[in-house]
């Protein structure tokens, strides 16, 4: 929405005050926007617009390199290990930022058994 206000802001404000091109505007917006979710589903593209998760805590250690290439600050790492119940990080066996920008902590003393967890659709069921 904030994308779409800001290009056609112009349209209005601008010396051209056109209603078509604010229209043209809009309607290009969303139509990529279509496009790009198509594309989407396509396994192959998906992967250009999906990153993989990516280890930031290992052992008991921050990974810095990779926080620092991922853009994941020392404050964020420590507030998710708080919101897991640990104290410290060297009580953290591993830490993963997931592609949808949370940052999941796995303790030390962690049985490593299937647990129940939620599963998120991506695509469409198709009866």
């Amino acid at each position: 929405m904030l994308l779409v206000a800001n290009a056609v802001q112009p349209a209005m404000t601008g010396p051209d005050a056109s209603l078509l091109g604010g229209f043209i505007l809009i309607a290009t917006l969303i139509l990529l926007n279509l496009a790009v979710a198509r594309l989407d589903t396509i396994p192959l593209f998906h992967r250009f617009f999906t990153p993989h998760p990516a280890v930031i805590i290992q052992a008991g250690k921050y990974l810095r390199d990779v926080m620092r290439r991922e853009g994941v600050d020392l404050e964020d790492c420590e507030m998710a290990i708080r919101e897991h119940g640990i104290d410290a990080v060297s009580d953290v066996k591993l830490g993963v930022l997931e592609p949808d920008g949370s940052i999941s902590i796995v303790p030390k003393d962690a049985d490593t058994g299937r647990t129940r967890h939620r599963v998120r659709r991506r695509f469409r069921v198709r009866d």
